[in-house]
């Protein structure tokens, strides 16, 4: 099997003309040349970018994904293949209806009349890893059925396999592939993909979104119905809205989409800095909008986390940016040990000021994410700077982010919408307010160790200090008595030889 799928990718890549990528690169001499000239009845006449998509699609739903994935890391590829892969969309092909219903089934036990009222056999949305049915619960509520494909664990496995090889390729082909660590975006792709074909752990994903947003007026996720959920098949409450992307439909409902466009930004920092876990499959596929103008998220089997430390850094980056502090900047790059120690804070400074300087003053529509930050890794790259995989998934929102934003408001003001949440993010992270926050999350603890603590102090003393530190007295006591001992035994021997020479001299 792995052999096949091995060879249906070579000969993907050959019909598509793929070998274009060898050439130039010594270690292969004139291997491309050659196939070129015996594979000549190829039509090879779109761009490189254009066959590279095509061929992506030829391959199947997961290098689909991966093509997206990949689309995002600018740092990896040339502009034109990154703005191809851009394309990439998550549709494919529906598998039967009767498919579905066995799934279900198999899952639950028992026949799909005894779980749903209804069930339409006709998949409603369709994607690489799972498609969506939809139905109604015995008990009247509305219900979206997502369910994994046949046997896709095994297909997700072979490919990931020839992924990883061919991440070794790259590392041997490109002088930068070490440093760009395709192995661990692969690894990264691997751990979402995994996530992806355990729906119960998507359904947990949902819950704690849900659970951030409780109450919010700007976003609202579907409630889990658990008990009908499994590893294979997820169950959730039907949301009605619009699709984000039909602008003109919004506004028709009478939507302000400027004010839309801001409660967009403002959930991605909440997210992020706040929560440290966001959504991060923000195409405008899984972003619906209710009549009154909340958000609403779907499919959450791809988010992200941070760590306090990766928040704390970005928050400082991002102020630092929208402060054009650049210099500030640097530093955090070289502190945090993403560029070398070595690394020249003035010409790292004046390198980062030249990226961003001129994106400042300008409304969305006039600045491009993409080419931002294609810069900023060309900048990146001459630094020596490693790139770090967990921020993968960041660097794809925040392109997400923007494409979201030129659909609904060309004119938004990134910069003016952002800084003033960072800001109030950062001075609860750091000030006063952080203080009283820590006291107050630390309190329980205190309150229940404090009356404990003149026990915990006494058993602590008798049972790990005082008994081997009474057992070392006791040694150095018996050390001392022997020593003693042993010096008055040396004295009376001194005194008995010094008596016996004065006696001797007495004789004589």
């Amino acid at each position: 099997m792995y052999l096949f799928r091995l060879l249906k990718i070579v000969t993907v890549a050959l019909r598509f003309g793929l070998d274009e990528f060898l050439r130039g690169h010594e270690r292969v001499g004139g291997l491309p040349s050659l196939l070129r000239v015996l594979l000549f009845w190829r039509d090879i006449s779109a761009s490189r970018a254009v066959r590279l998509r095509q061929a992506l699609e030829t391959l199947g739903p997961i290098f689909v994904k991966f093509g997206q994935i990949l689309s995002t890391r600018r740092d990896l590829l040339p502009e034109d293949i990154a703005d191809e892969l851009a394309k990439l969309q998550d549709q494919v092909p529906p598998f039967p209806g009767d498919d579905a219903v066995a799934a279900i089934e198999r899952a639950h036990g028992k026949p799909l009349t005894e779980i749903f009222k209804t069930f339409d056999r006709v998949a409603h949305a369709s994607a690489s890893v799972a498609q969506v049915h939809l139905a109604e619960l015995n008990d009247g509520r509305e219900a979206a059925v997502k369910i994994l494909r046949p046997n896709i664990a095994g297909v997700i496995r072979n490919d990931l396999k020839l992924l990883d090889a061919g991440a070794s390729l790259m590392e041997w082909l490109w002088a930068d592939g070490k440093r760009l660590k395709p192995h661990e975006v692969v690894a990264e792709f691997a751990r979402h993909l995994d996530d992806e074909l355990d729906l119960m752990r998507e359904a947990s994903n949902a819950s704690l979104l849900r659970r951030n947003f409780a109450g919010s007026p700007l976003l609202a996720v579907p409630e889990i119905y658990w008990e009908h959920c499994s590893t294979e098949v997820m169950v959730m409450q039907r949301m009605h809205g619009t699709p984000v992307s039909q602008v003109a439909a919004l506004r028709a409902q009478g939507v302000d989409i400027p004010k839309l466009a801001r409660n967009g930004v403002e959930i991605f920092f909440t997210q992020v800095f706040r929560d440290g876990f966001f959504h991060a499959d923000m195409h405008p596929g899984n972003i619906f909008v209710a009549p009154g103008g909340q958000y609403i998220a779907l499919d959450f089997g791809i988010m992200g986390t941070l760590t306090p430390t990766d928040k704390q850094y970005l928050a400082r980056n991002f102020l630092a940016f929208f402060r054009r502090d650049y210099r500030r900047v640097a530093l955090a790059h070289i502190e945090s040990g993403w560029a070398p120690p070595d690394t020249s804070v003035e010409a790292f400074e004046s390198a980062i000021r030249a990226v961003c300087e001129p994106i400042f003053d300008k409304p969305l529509k006039d600045i491009s994410f993409g080419k931002l930050l294609l810069r900023l890794f060309q900048t990146s790259r001459r630094f020596n700077m490693e790139i770090q995989p967990q921020l993968v998934l960041l660097q794809k929102t925040l392109l997400n982010i923007e494409g979201l934003g030129r659909d609904l408001d060309p004119e938004l003001d990134l910069w003016a919408t952002a800084k003033p949440f960072l800001e109030r993010w950062m001075s609860e992270q750091i000030g006063w307010r952080a203080l009283i926050r820590q006291v107050q999350e630390e309190a329980p603890f205190w309150s229940a160790t404090l009356p404990q603590l003149p026990r915990l102090i006494h058993r602590a003393l008798s049972e790990d200090r005082v008994a081997p530190l009474q057992k070392q007295v006791e040694r150095l006591q018996h050390q001392q008595q022997q020593l003693r001992q042993s010096l008055v035994l040396v004295a009376a021997l001194f005194a008995l030889s010094t008596g016996l020479v004065v006696l001797l001299f007495w004789l004589r």
